[in-house]
């Protein structure tokens, strides 16, 4: 649920950008590779009516290339478009070179959408026989991709058995009635496929991947890209608060804001600037962490450094109190996936925002205290405050209203976590699971147009001129 990629949109440029990696290892891995001649993308549905805003075709770009998002020079995305249209050529699997016009290899067919998913796309590679090679994939959320033509959407083999399998929230109450936290359920999940100790470097690497990203969204002045001219905010609001960013890293900068005096009003808006901080650097096509999308990838990094701040600066095992936060909100996310989903585009953004508040609510709640039925409950209030959110970004751009909306979504959580810790969850009306249902209901009875499409709310209000990168 929670993976290091590569702005603004887990659905429209990191599943895209998975495909295309995917596609080149299957050339490369069949002997095709160095017979290849040319190369074409048919994005369609949802991929084709905002992708130009989300940055599809340039994703798509970098996957061909074999780039790896975690791994990337992030500037690089931004200078591959001009790059290539200066050569007129692009190295398939960063060693074949082919010709390669934009305009003409990556189409966007928005009057066609795959029947299994709106984000579906088709990549073929024409070799010089003439033959051609074509991969169908869908692009599921969160950075997910299946690449199985006849069944699109069934889950891999996973080929372990887990001891505490999870479907539901009614499931995961069940695995802790011996007394469990919630992590330490997952925790035991988790032991079926990596060590403790692998299990603790791969959350702090997650951890320290969205300190980074705070730390340059609240570092970095400037007009994000895409042609709608919005002005980053999070630098201004942090001069506000805290003053000029200290430190030479994020680390040193983060161990400053746990350190500073702030009073009620203050951690609110610091919670925004988090927020507002780690989604203005997914509109840049920066570096995030997915969580569970890129579009909500403000959320959870809010919340969890708002906890982490609140702690004994000197006392406090931060690390230890991080990993907990994130294995919980991680199955708590994979809960709403299981049975609902966390795609826009089939579920609008109660399945983005709403979703990442619920993790955050959970994480929140059993962090500072709460038993497994209060972060189930504060999981249910922060969804039962976002149904029926739609998705309308204008220009197809992850700007507007999308940036704002994850300072929203951060603020519902602690409000659902703190409404819980004081509630008495045996008198709840309604369980996580209700909730669920009703968000996956609610998502199919949604007007398309609602679903990231750009052809609904906001989105025909504002027109603009995107700009592709």
């Amino acid at each position: 649920m929670l993976k290091i990629g590569v702005g603004p949109s887990s659905s429209h440029t990191l599943g895209p950008w998975r495909a295309a990696e995917h596609f080149v290892r299957g050339l490369r891995s069949s002997g095709c590779l160095e017979r290849v001649c040319s190369v074409r993308v048919e994005l369609y549905g949802s991929l084709a009516k905002t992708g130009r805003g989300h940055g599809t075709g340039i994703a798509v770009m970098m996957g061909l290339r074999g780039n790896d998002p975690e791994t990337c020079d992030v500037d690089e995305v931004q200078r591959l478009g001009p790059a290539t249209l200066a050569s007129g050529q692009l190295a398939i699997g960063g060693t074949r070179l082919v010709p390669f016009v934009r305009e003409r290899d990556i189409v966007f067919d928005g009057a066609v959408s795959l029947a299994t998913h709106p984000n579906g796309m088709r990549l073929l590679a024409t070799l010089d026989d003439g033959d051609v090679v074509e991969q169908v994939s869908y692009s599921l959320g969160g950075g997910f991709v299946s690449h199985d033509i006849d069944e699109p959407m069934s889950a891999p083999d996973l080929a372990v058995e887990l001891p505490c399998p999870i479907a539901s929230a009614d499931d995961l109450t069940r695995w802790c009635a011996d007394g469990r936290s919630i992590a330490d359920v997952v925790r035991a999940n988790e032991q079926a496929w990596r060590t403790d100790s692998e299990i603790d470097a791969g959350l702090l690497r997650l951890r320290d991947a969205m300190r980074d990203c705070a730390f340059r969204g609240v570092s970095t002045t400037g007009t994000l890209p895409g042609g709608l001219g919005v002005a980053r905010r999070a630098p201004a609001l942090h001069g506000s608060l805290l003053g000029p960013v200290k430190g030479t890293d994020s680390a040193e900068w983060f161990e400053g804001v746990r350190r500073a005096d702030l009073e009620f009003g203050d951690t609110v808006r610091l919670v925004s600037c988090l927020a507002l901080a780690v989604n203005e650097e997914n509109a840049a096509f920066g570096r995030v962490v997915t969580a569970p999308t890129n579009g909500a990838a403000g959320v959870l990094p809010a919340v969890l450094f708002h906890h982490l701040a609140g702690l004994d600066a000197e006392r406090a095992d931060i690390d230890a109190e991080s990993i907990r936060f994130l294995l919980v909100a991680a199955e708590i996310g994979a809960i709403f996936k299981k049975g609902a989903t966390i795609s826009a585009a089939m579920g609008g953004c109660q399945a983005e925002i709403g979703v990442s508040s619920a993790m955050a609510a959970a994480a929140l709640a059993e962090c500072q205290g709460g038993s497994v039925a209060h972060a189930l409950m504060a999981a249910e209030i922060a969804m039962e405050h976002h149904l029926g959110m739609t998705c309308d970004p204008i220009g197809g751009l992850v700007q507007v209203p999308c940036i704002e909306r994850n300072a929203m979504g951060a603020m519902k959580a602690i409000s659902a976590a703190h409404l819980a810790l004081a509630s008495s969850p045996e008198l709840a009306r309604v369980t996580l699971d209700d909730v669920i249902d009703t968000m996956w209901s609610t998502a199919q009875d949604m007007n398309v147009k609602y679903k990231e499409t750009a052809e609904g709310g906001l989105a025909i209000r504002i027109p603009v001129s995107v700009v592709e990168c």
